[in-house]
């Protein structure tokens, strides 16, 4: 870990044992009452219960048979226990999870993930399983509804930061990034009422999914040949045109994705764990030298759904300056929130300068833009950035610059103080509330 990474996470412990306390027992007592919508972006159930039921389900599944832990899963177990910080952390952050939090319990009162061990053993069992459709949402984050709540406790946060974990989770998920590419995966896009991605509750969900993308109905599985072929389908041609093509004023929308945040006059380095998550463009950027232009400037963050499609694209004509693929967390949250029902939808924020991201910066043919920034920004399981252009391409607005495999998070463009903008946001306030704005539709217009 960076002295950088250790200084700001001793902030963010002290912040938590001044305040953050109160926040974490506040929410634990929000988990008691009724279900609440607060699943954003659909990855997981709207009703907590069916999520509940939904682990508890695994637990039994994965008791009965017994299944031993594949090298990935071992290499994880041994990294734990062979390491004296880490066997203190990952016992710690399951002993901190509030004893009042209802939902995470088993009908015999104790939680139903106890420990680390069983933890392991949970990620070992769906690691061959693809996600199936579900009316209230999906279990889209399957490795996330099962460190839910330890997640969200103070060394949970901390251990979730540490490289070495981390590094051993990009195994974990790269091999069931694995099983998603292969046929073996698309066996849950099936006709199944409930469950079929193609079934009578999908299609309700989905109504214009054949209109929409390219797939053929009369093929089996429609035609995908895995479920990350299905998860990164494309709109068909004239679906999602691009706004305004030959107007390079008007800038276009990067992703199918709902506005979650507007901000101006960024800081170059700020108290990014904080409660209000400011942007800390230093942190955003992982101190690229270009950092400097941006300082002062303007950043819009929008979230993508798990219904949605997940492919990048060029909100600007220009050409490509520069690339990189930056390794980050998957599970690290903001302790400033509390105990995240959802974690980490309520640290968007804050996951910009923390999580797994792809960074472009392009060179716009509109001297009145000039250099901007993108990052596409990784959470939870869906960590696995795939940028398609490469440094020197020219591209025009619309084009596709890369993908999020399974699924996608959140994004953000970043433009430079002097870059005068006027923002369509479709008549949405940003929020967590907003809907999605079609990819390549007007997000904004620049001002000469």
């Amino acid at each position: 870990m960076s002295r950088r990474l250790k200084v700001l996470l001793c902030a963010a412990l002290l912040l938590l044992s001044a305040s953050g306390c109160s926040a974490q027992q506040q929410s634990s007592t929000q988990a008691t009452e009724e279900p609440v919508p607060y699943q954003v972006g659909e990855w997981q159930p709207s009703d907590q219960r069916v999520l509940n039921q939904w682990v508890e389900d695994l637990v039994r599944e994965t008791n009965a048979e017994a299944r031993p832990l594949v090298p990935v899963v071992q290499e994880f177990k041994d990294l734990i226990e062979s390491d004296p910080e880490l066997l203190m952390l990952f016992t710690q952050m399951f002993e901190q999870v509030p004893r009042t939090a209802k939902y995470q319990k088993d009908p015999t009162g104790q939680p139903q993930i106890r420990d680390y061990r069983l933890m392991l053993r949970l990620i070992n069992q769906i690691i061959t399983k693809a996600p199936e459709f579900n009316q209230t949402g999906l279990v889209g984050f399957p490795i996330n509804a099962i460190i839910n709540w330890p997640m969200g406790t103070p060394a949970g946060t901390t251990v979730f930061l540490n490289p070495k974990v981390n590094s051993q989770l990009k195994k974990i998920l790269d091999q069931w990034g694995e099983f998603l590419q292969s046929s073996e995966s698309r066996d849950v896009l099936n006709d199944d009422p409930k469950t079929g991605w193609f079934g009578r509750d999908a299609k309700a969900a989905m109504p214009t999914f054949v209109e929409d993308f390219q797939c053929d109905p009369k093929q089996p599985y429609y035609g995908f040949t895995s479920w990350d072929d299905f998860f990164t389908r494309q709109f068909r041609e004239g679906r999602r045109p691009v706004a305004s093509p030959m107007d390079d004023a008007v800038i276009a929308n990067s992703c199918e994705s709902a506005p979650y945040r507007l901000a101006t006059d960024v800081k170059g380095s700020d108290t990014f764990w904080i409660k209000s998550q400011p942007y800390s463009l230093y942190h955003m950027l992982a101190g690229d030298p270009l950092v400097g232009q941006f300082v002062g400037g303007t950043v819009y963050q929008a979230f993508l759904s798990a219904l949605s499609y997940h492919r990048w694209h060029s909100p600007v004509s220009g050409r490509i300056v520069k690339t990189q693929l930056i390794d980050g967390s998957y599970y690290a949250e903001a302790l400033s929130e509390g105990f995240d029902p959802a974690g980490p939808n309520e640290s968007q924020g804050y996951i910009t300068q923390v999580a797994s991201r792809a960074l472009i910066f392009i060179e716009a043919d509109n001297p009145d833009i000039g250099l901007m920034a993108v990052l596409f920004v990784g959470m939870a399981e869906v960590s696995s950035n795939e940028i398609t252009v490469s440094v020197g391409q020219q591209v025009s607005k619309g084009d596709q610059l890369g993908m999020f495999h399974f699924g996608g998070s959140t994004h953000c463009l970043i433009f430079r103080p002097q870059v005068k903008l006027d923002f369509d946001l479709h008549g949405q306030t940003p929020g967590l509330g907003s809907s999605n704005i079609p990819v390549r539709a007007k997000i904004a217009t620049v001002k000469e």
